[in-house]
């Protein structure tokens, strides 16, 4: 008995400091207080759920995001905080949050396992879901892969839906700023501010910040760069399909304002007390029947002075550097051409249906030369009306900065899923859907939208519905070490990698084309661009 009291103690005494010393590590100081993360088994140091602004409930609901208060002692940093309150419209996005809760204002923090004499360059990503779901703790945009190239990554969650979007006359008039909506792009600079105030203690530089995202992300990302609250807060940009020019464009804040009255009327609650005074799951029911797209980014005075359009146009955007691009089946061709067979009969009565005003010119652009073509140019004519032609838009309107641009068209499919998943069908964000009732959509020929996440961030382990190839693994190390390059240089180009030219104004533009053969190709279809730029709708 002795003898094991002797031993247990040993150990005690043995073990004990290593513990200290390890949480010592863990622990890091914030402007609000000591958080502690956790080791990954990589060495990579994770910091889940750390709030950067006050929880926007009650009196905050609907109020641009407020400072964190500071706490004493130390906050446990292990666990994801709640995703932001969102109905699932996209199916499964496979998170890991701890539920959901309009207490959604959490960042994660990615960092390698001990801080140099060196800071290094950080990377933060916004999530997709069409501004209405998403959530950082998703596997996808996990930071351990990035981290582990030299870097310190982040997730940030914003507010989405109505919770994010709605603007309404009262809350402009109660606003300091006279403005009101927005609020999802508030929390994102609110981020932001945060990273410049504390990134360093994680071992980040906060003069070399990367803000990237895909989908609502990658458009998050053109809206952060167009507003005076945080282009000065970056260093450079990358963009997975999508800006604001033209995919979940900014409208007037009059309009926006109509729609928060109507959504009010809907609720039966004639004041901005009632609607505060409402439950988040009965706001959230409502949005959801109300139409949850229908709360859009606005033109608000404040995050936008002015359409993003014009802030672009006049060059006032951050000047940084930007690698953006787009996928190849972004959109299907039934999205143009409904349930009418594939032909160029069909096609060219769509296009008619379609654009009365201008469709010779656009047949001149999308012209198959065959029936057997047709489900690709529809495809691509409905790819590039969705989100590709404002990504374009925007590389080529930063073009003009004289700054860095890089464009780049994905094209790898994904493969097929696992036999685990049955009869699933892939989601329309990423994730899966079972038993919809609904018939089994054709497999994809191209990269969908969304496809080339797990591809970039360096996380195809971490999904297991597809069943991935060692061809899918080449193409994950090329995009993941030129985005990597980009974060950290603001070049995408290094060693082994195919090079990559940048996009000079005016000019067609040389496309990084990234599949299993990743190579150059100058631009081929400048002229469907420039007709979407000249019919736009600003």
């Amino acid at each position: 008995m002795k003898k094991l009291f002797s031993l247990t103690l040993f150990s005690f005494l043995f073990i004990a400091p290593i513990m200290a010393q390890s949480n010592k590590t863990l622990q890091v100081k914030t402007a609000n207080g000591v958080v502690e993360g956790s080791l990954e088994q990589s060495g990579i140091r994770a910091f889940k759920g750390v709030p950067f602004a006050a929880p926007p409930v009650g009196k905050l609901r609907w109020r641009e995001p407020q400072p964190v208060a500071n706490w004493t002692g130390v906050r446990k940093a292990t666990q994801f905080g709640p995703r932001a309150m969102q109905a699932p419209i996209f199916g499964d996005m496979g998170f890991r949050s701890n539920g959901m809760s309009e207490d959604c204002l959490y960042l994660n923090v990615w960092a390698p396992a001990s801080k140099g004499k060196e800071l290094l360059p950080v990377l933060v990503y916004f999530y997709g879901g069409g501004f209405v779901a998403g959530d950082g703790s998703e596997a996808r945009y996990d930071g351990e892969s990035m981290a582990k190239k030299g870097m310190v990554a982040l997730t940030v969650n914003y507010r989405l839906g109505a919770f994010g979007f709605m603007a309404h006359p009262e809350l402009t008039k109660e606003s300091p700023n006279k403005a009101s909506g927005n609020y999802g792009l508030l929390d994102q600079a609110a981020a932001l501010k945060w990273v410049q105030q504390n990134i360093a203690v994680f071992g980040g530089d906060p003069k070399r910040v990367t803000i990237a995202g895909e989908s609502a992300g990658s458009i998050s990302v053109s809206a952060q760069m167009a507003s005076p609250l945080s282009r000065n807060l970056i260093a450079g940009a990358i963009g997975e399909s999508g800006s604001i020019m033209g995919a979940l464009s900014a409208t007037p804040l009059a309009a926006g304002e109509k729609v928060g009255v109507d959504f009010g009327t809907a609720l039966k609650a004639g004041s901005l007390d009632a609607l505060r005074a409402l439950p988040a799951d009965s706001v959230l029911a409502a949005s959801t029947k109300f139409g949850p797209f229908r709360f859009s980014p606005v033109v608000d005075g404040y995050f936008f002075p002015k359409s993003p359009y014009e802030i672009f146009a006049a060059g006032e955007q951050a000047a940084v550097p930007l690698l953006a691009g787009w996928n190849s089946e972004e959109s299907g061709g039934r999205a143009v051409m409904g349930g009418q067979p594939m032909t160029r009969e069909s096609f060219s009565a769509a296009v008619r249906k379609m654009y009365p005003n201008n469709a010779d010119e656009v047949l001149a652009l999308y012209n198959p030369a065959t029936d057997a073509d047709v489900e690709r140019i529809a495809t691509e004519l409905a790819s590039d009306r969705f989100i590709s032609f404002s990504t374009w838009k925007w590389t080529s309107e930063q073009a003009r900065t004289g700054k860095p641009v890089y464009r780049y068209y994905y094209e790898r499919p994904r493969p097929e899923m696992v036999p685990e998943m049955g009869d699933a069908t892939p989601g329309l964000a990423g994730g899966v859907q079972r038993n919809t009732g609904a018939p089994k959509p054709p497999a994809a020929k191209g990269a969908v939208h969304s496809a080339e996440i797990e591809y970039a961030m360096g996380n195809l382990h971490l999904n297991k519905v597809y069943n991935w190839k060692p061809e899918d693994k080449k193409v994950s190390q090329v995009m993941q070490d030129y985005f990597a390059n980009f974060v950290k240089t603001g070049n995408p180009n290094g060693a082994g990698l195919p090079n990559w030219p940048t996009v000079q104004s005016a000019n067609p533009a040389p496309v990084m084309h990234i599949d299993v053969n990743t190579r150059m190709q100058p631009e081929q279809n400048r002229g469907r661009y420039l007709f979407m730029e000249k019919t736009a709708v600003r």
